[in-house]
């Protein structure tokens, strides 16, 4: 009993692991229902757990509402992200019910573009280093060593703005005389975004068979900060879009659930559910103006998992079916001021792959 127990708990982990953001509509990496990916491992007091988690996409589909704009990849115009991102996480067992996380980010991003490059060229823009860093607690409402057949746990956590929100890189022909300058990276590859959030999160799961269950997971990013000063050059495009000259920091969120199967030997689980994320166009506190790309993305998530003693693997490729970028406040606020309807766009990506590797210290 105690082995499926095991096993259901670390099912939940690998889908509370998978790291949220769609390209350009998250606008940094933030990964986890709680903070850290693998809270809801805790099982006695004095039990550690040291794991990474590995996230890879690329985006590069256009969408403006949920209308695909095929044409930009037909004709080259599209603008690619490549995201990796790697999480190392610790997680503190205070007791068979509460426990304490930490989550330490690092990226790296390539974005290629004709329209920040003059529209002639198409080149590249760089960012790395450390992300927005998060700590965090969570309490489940029954014992882990009872809760065979299910559990609940509320977990809250603070999001410092750890991560460089003013990372820059080399432009080429928007400079003096048409040169090269050096400029703040896009939104959706700067590594943090310089506010100071907290989280709240919940996530659970039910034992419905012998060797299946259901679990379900969700968190809100709440960033009360409205702006952060950090330039986006975008009214250089066009005059009309001064209110999108400084980039906004916004709120993020997502919420998945599924069912997962378990086999005994060998100690390998599959797992199958749903994700539905994104940056809202408004946040719930503070204000929401600055530029931002509001969106959203419903994915299909499959995962398999495997697991030795005290070590972990998990892999999970959640595959987008759903994708939809809605009409910001600024566009809105232009559409007014010119009389002419106004959606921007946001890249999506098709899938992203997440690796997550864990160890676990301490008594059992």
């Amino acid at each position: 009993m105690k082995s499926k127990f095991i096993a259901i708990i670390l099912l939940l982990a690998v889908a509370c692991n998978v790291s949220y953001g769609q390209g350009c509509v998250a606008i940094r990496h933030f990964s986890t229902c709680s903070g850290n990916p693998n809270a809801s491992l805790q099982s006695s007091k004095g039990f550690w757990l040291i794991s990474t988690n590995y996230r890879y996409f690329k985006s590069f589909r256009h969408f403006r509402g949920t209308h695909e704009e095929a044409d930009r990849v037909a004709n080259n115009s599209e603008v690619i992200n490549h995201s990796h991102s790697l999480d190392i996480n610790v997680t503190y067992g205070l007791s068979d019910r509460i426990f304490l996380n930490a989550t330490l980010p690092f990226v790296y991003n390539e974005r290629s573009s004709l329209y920040e490059h003059g529209r002639t060229e198409r080149h590249n823009s760089y960012s790395k280093g450390l992300a927005d860093a998060r700590i965090g607690a969570g309490i489940w409402l029954k014992e882990v060593s009872k809760a065979h057949d299910g559990n609940i746990a509320l977990s809250a956590g603070i999001k410092f703005p750890s991560g460089d929100y003013a990372a820059t890189s080399t432009f080429y022909n928007v400079g003096p005389n048409g040169g090269p300058e050096v400029r703040p990276v896009d939104q959706s590859i700067q590594p943090g975004d310089g506010g100071t959030g907290f989280t709240l999160g919940l996530q659970g799961f039910k034992q419905v068979g012998i060797r299946l269950s259901a679990y379900g997971s969700g968190f809100y990013l709440f960033n009360p900060k409205e702006t952060n000063g950090t330039r986006t050059y975008r009214e250089t495009l066009n005059a009309i879009l001064m209110n999108e000259s400084i980039m906004s920091v916004t709120d993020q969120y997502s919420f998945s659930a599924g069912l997962s199967y378990s086999l005994l030997k060998p100690s390998v689980s599959f797992s199958l559910g749903g994700r539905f994320e994104g940056v809202p166009v408004k946040d719930v506190i503070g204000g929401s103006l600055g530029f931002r790309r509001p969106g959203m993305a419903g994915s299909i998530d499959p995962g398999i998992l495997y697991m030795k003693d005290r070590l972990m693997l998990s892999l999970n490729v959640p595959i987008v079916i759903y994708r939809n970028r809605p009409q910001s406040l600024t566009d809105r606020e232009t559409e007014i001021a010119t009389g002419t309807p106004r959606n921007g766009d946001a890249a999506f990506a098709d899938y992203l792959i997440n690796f997550g590797m864990t160890l676990g210290l301490g008594k059992h």
